[in-house]
């Protein structure tokens, strides 16, 4: 056999123990994908508090510098977080055909000749 299935593969917002990606191989709509995307959400929401919260602390000048280094060792593991999220969400994105990439070229060489 010369030819291997076409297996979609999703990296997961958790790593191994050992800190290692962890991947899920598969239609992506089974009860681990559904885990993975509600722990993304919760990533993302997290994120969005954070910069929250960083946004009040900057405005307090009561704030203390081991308050601001904890705010920013939180908002560097979110950072990582995220990353990885935009990672596996972006690895889903389906390329666009050859086909379809000629098209809109041509389409947009049209435009320019309409100008």
């Amino acid at each position: 056999m010369t030819g291997q299935a076409d297996v979609s593969v999703r990296l997961l917002p958790w790593t191994s123990p050992e800190g290692k990606p962890c991947y899920l191989l598969g239609g992506g709509s089974g009860r681990v994908s559904r885990a993975a995307d509600e722990i993304e959400r919760v990533q993302l929401k997290m994120a969005v508090e954070l910069v929250g919260h960083a946004t009040g602390m900057l405005d307090d000048d009561a704030t203390t510098l081991p308050e601001f280094r904890y705010l920013v060792s939180r908002m560097a593991e979110s950072l990582s977080d995220i990353h990885r999220v935009a990672e596996s969400r972006g690895a889903r994105i389906p390329a666009p055909d050859d086909d379809e990439e000629e098209e809109e070229e041509e389409e947009e060489d049209d435009n320019r000749d309409d100008q």
